[in-house]
């Protein structure tokens, strides 16, 4: 039977036009998080190459890429570096498992992610994505109990409104309610305490006093600290809009888990590779947990590629262990030779380029012209984040503390923000988990001047955000 085909070998689809792309689209293709109304739109981005901070649509136009991708593209797009380091490999060895043997491209990555990673973080496990990794760290926390002879530490706690992943196990860690009702229910024994929206410690205060701590070490209680295996938690929080920590966070949960001989595992798959502008995120906050997990920017987007970096003791632990003998978790793809050989490129250009330097060293500039934009906007009401990781939550006014309704939330999310993004040439993340945001995650190579850029382009979509709500107050 003869099957007609309409698409071409080779992903040319030069001689389409744009109609019938998105026709295409449509016709097969289903999307990741996204609503119907805007699949099904005629205005449907279609991103067909990059350069740098910048990626072109298939009609040409350029837009500045304010998430790197989702957070991925550290190092710009358009790289050809990488993509001869993808290349050679694969005409080197395209496929091996990492599964009884190993192969020089993924024993090189692992020793250059082990030389970032903070304190004896030296063992390297790899996976294929951030859910992957997460995934991994809780069958690793649960299988490291057990082997050290404590079997009922099954209980993990994590934090309201965190997102860590879509896989089962990730997807219960995850404090987002409406991300897991209609998959309920989910792996049990996971509880959740407060994130440190709105927290600060105040003036001759500590830490451990602050609400979220102690509502932790009371669910500990409640638990038992003998069943708790592990606490998740990002070093700065993306669900919710960029949760910069209080000093001194960091440090209580570190202590509480040393106390309570708990795992502490950062989610870094955002963080990690230098948002922050440390090459870790608890790097940044002085804190060493007995995990790191990462994904997105270990290969800047190149390749996918994720895992998770452990303290070599507890690896040497389970080992050693008399039911262990080895980490009973594994995937085809994990530690694949050309996303690794990915990663090893993408390292290394992040060096050569002094990419984590550059975030550090502009991350005043960006947030002073951020927080400019609030003395402009009467809808802007706050500015949050660091490094180059910034969430802006949006109100009917700041001044008087109006929320937004939840029709204009909505339809600022889903209509008014991207159609002034569009009008300005933007990309990046509206964001409604919590509260009404705007996303903003550059690559790590954005000089003064595309950040400036981006600060025009914000400026244009809070002047219709302003517009719109004062077209249609509640």
């Amino acid at each position: 039977m003869m099957v007609e085909m309409t698409v071409l070998s080779g992903g040319d689809m030069t001689h389409q036009t744009p109609e019938e792309i998105r026709a295409l689209a449509r016709k097969n293709l289903v999307p990741h998080f996204t609503r119907a109304e805007a699949w099904r739109s005629p205005g449907l981005p279609v991103i067909d190459h990059g350069e740098g901070c910048y990626v072109f649509d298939d009609t040409g136009r350029r837009y500045l890429d304010g998430l790197s991708g989702l957070f991925c593209v550290n190092i710009g797009h358009g790289r050809t570096d990488i993509v001869a380091a993808a290349m050679k490999q694969m005409e080197k060895l395209a496929y091996w498992p990492n599964w009884g043997a190993a192969h020089p491209s993924v024993i090189e990555a692992a020793a250059k992610i082990a030389e970032l990673t903070p304190g004896d973080l030296d063992r390297i496990f790899f996976a294929n994505s951030g859910s992957e990794a997460v995934e991994s760290a809780l069958k690793f926390a649960r299988q490291y109990h057990r082997s050290q002879g404590h079997p009922e530490r099954t209980v993990i706690i994590a934090r309201d409104f965190a997102y860590h992943g879509v896989t089962m196990g990730a997807l219960a860690l995850t404090g987002i309610p409406w991300y897991k009702e209609p998959f309920e229910p989910v792996m049990p024994d996971v509880r959740h305490f407060p994130n440190t929206y709105g927290e600060a410690v105040p003036q001759g205060g500590k830490a451990a006093d602050l609400p979220s701590i102690t509502r932790l070490r009371s669910i500990i209680d409640e638990v038992g600290a003998d069943r708790v295996a592990a606490i998740f938690a990002e070093p700065v929080q993306n669900s919710r809009g960029a949760l910069v920590p209080p000093d001194g966070y960091w440090q209580e949960l570190r202590k509480i888990c040393d106390d309570n001989g708990i795992l502490l595992v950062a989610d870094e798959v955002i963080c990690g590779f230098g948002r922050l502008g440390e090459w870790f995120g608890t790097g940044r906050f002085g804190v060493v947990p007995d995990v790191i997990t990462f994904a997105k920017a270990a290969t800047s987007g190149y390749a996918p590629l994720g895992g998770m970096a452990i303290r070599t003791p507890l690896v040497e632990q389970l080992w050693d262990s008399p039911d262990g003998g080895s980490f009973f978790h594994g995937s085809t793809w994990g530690g694949h030779p050309v996303a690794t050989a990915a990663a090893i490129a993408n390292i290394d250009a992040m060096i050569e380029m002094n990419a984590v330097g550059n975030a550090r060293s502009l991350e005043d500039h960006f947030r002073s012209g951020l927080h400019r934009l609030l003395a402009e906007h009467p809808t802007l009401s706050d500015v949050r984040g660091t490094g180059y990781f910034y969430a802006l939550e949006l109100a009917a006014d700041r001044e008087s503390g109006t929320p937004l309704t939840t029709d204009q939330a909505q339809q600022v999310v889903r209509k008014v923000m991207p159609t002034a993004m569009r009008e300005s040439g933007l990309l990046t993340r509206p964001d409604d988990r919590g509260a009404t945001m705007l996303i903003l995650a550059p690559p790590l190579i954005a000089d003064t001047a595309v950040l400036d850029e981006l600060i025009g382009h914000v400026d244009h979509v809070l002047a219709a955000v302003d517009r719109y709500v004062a077209d249609n107050a509640s």
